[in-house]
């Protein structure tokens, strides 16, 4: 006998069908607009987390850092109108980086609707082109049927973000609506002939390349993919900004690509003969504004493995399209094996050594090397915990000095995103309390979510960040000096002292502005985030004419000048 279910209000059914889709933390800002949701934790507090957060995009790009993690999609709510448009940028950065992320906005009720009623929002217009489904729930007994399929298009195909706005009329509306059973995640495979096709292109290759990105990897198909590289000594690049995708120890790795990358894994590149590009669109960044890979006929021969069929063909044409998941096509691979000794084991070990010369730091300016700085942190770490990044040219330092391990090691948005570092790092280590968590963060990127350090204190959340103080916003200078050189302005700011921050939220704060004293203090500041699960902050002063690893300002502007004496 099947006993009836009770009637309920939606706010309640919205946290059945989230543990029903066995989510375990929602990343929120509280607002009336969805009280009935916010009651409901109270039932659910054994499974379904709420981690309160202090602003929208930080709430957001927890979310996304969460559906980066795990594969599964990271959950948001926030309030209507401006809650919405403050988590707008965690939707963009989901939607371009491949994220499975659902984000709840609370409603007007639909008796109030097109009224320009306090905060309403036609969220479907808003979202429609950042998002792969954005619908509103306008019945409280359809609301386990949406979710449901909220997770299903947000973890299928391409992955990507959702936004469902609730109206308070539906939260607050009782429906005996059961919940909808969650579906088993799916896996595209690759069929036999498309294989046998790969086999062939392999076969007939003379500098073949592989180049892995995209989202969704699991450590099990990253280690399919290691043995698939093995097997046919072939060199591995992971795409912008995708440094989890490939363990960098391996001996197959040769380089990341994108925008930065250094010369020899460049004229590899644009000299293969074969690409096989899994789980990524190869696109502005990776291929560095479509330059060494043209669109839309490359001239190398290319492979293109991809979960959804739509991006086959989007931008490049390739020689065999294969619409299979990162997952399906690693496992697919076990049996494929060379006939015969691969013929470029040579390049292959000349691209490693190349990568390897590029981990030496270069010369910098001041008593502080951001080069050391970084090439430090990954020595010490030995492959522990995650780096997490936001926007800027700070980034550079890390992407390019520290080897990750691959799975879990980075977590950085593709979209280029500022303010994104710190709430990822708190999500990380909520999600990882035993690995180190560090954020490097340029002091604009910095103090756009530095809010999120009361999410660390609350929660008990010790992160490590390491604040790149150089005064202004260093991307666009080195862009201003290239295009209007000697002509700086209105990118300079006045910052407060970072590492005194750190004492408003218990933590540890300390100035380094010297290399020879920064080793001793991250290894403090690791120990104190361990054993006090408290946030510590390290505030890195160095010289602001050193911009990016081996590039000065003054050399940028000296060259642009005298391209224009010419």
């Amino acid at each position: 006998m099947v006993s009836a279910v009770v009637s309920r209000n939606g706010g309640q059914i919205v946290l059945e069908q989230l543990r029903e889709q066995d989510a375990r933390r929602v990343f929120l800002v509280p607002g009336e607009s969805f009280l009935p949701c916010i009651d409901a934790f109270n039932d659910h507090s054994d499974q379904i987390q709420p981690i309160v957060c202090r602003q929208e995009s930080g709430a957001a790009y927890m979310a996304e850092a969460y559906g980066k993690m795990t594969g599964e999609p990271g959950i948001c709510m926030v309030t209507r109108g401006p809650g919405a448009t403050n988590a707008s940028i965690g939707v963009h950065t989901a939607y371009q980086d491949s994220t499975p992320m659902i984000l709840f906005v609370g409603q007007v009720g639909n008796d109030f609707t097109e009224r320009e009623a306090f905060q309403e929002i036609d969220y479907r217009r808003m979202f429609g082109q950042m998002a792969k489904w954005v619908a509103q729930i306008d019945q409280t007994d359809r609301i386990p049927e949406y979710v449901a399929r909220a997770y299903a298009i947000a973890t299928s195909g391409r992955p990507g973000p959702v936004v469902l706005a609730l109206p308070e009329d539906v939260l607050w509306g009782e429906s005996d609506a059961p919940v909808v059973p969650a579906r088993t995640r799916l896996e595209t495979w690759p069929g036999t002939e498309s294989l046998s096709q790969l086999a062939t292109h392999l076969e007939q290759a003379k500098r073949p390349f592989l180049l892995v990105g995209g989202s969704g990897w699991t450590e099990e198909a990253q280690q399919q993919i290691r043995a698939f590289a093995s097997r046919f000594d072939l060199p591995v690049g992971v795409a912008w900004r995708r440094l989890e995708c490939y363990d960098q120890h391996d001996q197959q790795f040769v380089g990341h690509v994108g925008f930065a990358m250094h010369d020899e894994l460049r004229q590899t590149l644009a000299s293969s003969d074969l690409i096989i590009a899994v789980g990524t669109r190869i696109g502005e960044a990776t291929s560095e504004g479509y330059s060494w890979i043209s669109s839309p006929k490359p001239q190398q021969k290319l492979i293109h493995v991809y979960p959804a069929p739509e991006e086959l063909g989007r931008v490049y044409r390739p020689d065999l399209a294969i619409n299979a998941s990162v997952n399906g096509f690693a496992a697919s691979l076990s049996n494929l094996k060379p006939a015969s000794a691969p013929v470029w084991a040579d390049l292959r070990f000349r691209a490693r050594e190349a990568w390897l010369n590029t981990l030496k730091p270069l010369p910098s300016p001041g008593e502080l090397s951001l080069d050391r700085v970084s090439e430090t942190v990954g020595r010490v770490l030995e492959g522990r915990g995650c780096i997490t990044v936001g926007a800027g040219n700070y980034a550079l330092y890390p992407h390019r000095y520290i080897p990750f391990r691959g799975h879990g090691s980075s977590l950085a948005p593709t979209v280029g995103s500022m303010g994104y570092g710190l709430p990822a790092a708190v999500s990380y280590k909520l999600e990882n309390p035993d690995q180190p968590s560090i954020c490097f963060a340029g002091d604009g990127c910095f103090q756009m979510n530095m809010q999120e350090l009361g999410v660390a204190l609350q929660y008990d959340v010790g992160i490590v960040v390491l604040v790149f103080n150089n005064g202004m916003w260093g991307t666009i200078r080195a862009h201003q000096e290239r295009d209007f050189p000697g002509r700086e302005t209105a990118l300079r700011f006045t910052n407060p002292q970072f590492a005194r921050l750190a004492d408003a939220y218990e933590g540890y704060g300390r100035v380094i502005d010297r290399t020879e004293d920064f080793e001793a203090a991250f290894r403090e500041a690791l120990l104190f985030a361990e054993e006090k699960k408290r946030p510590a902050i390290l505030e890195l002063r160095y010289d602001s004419n050193g911009i990016s690893p081996g590039m000065l300002l003054s050399d940028i502007q000296r060259k642009a000048l005298e391209g224009r004496a010419q």
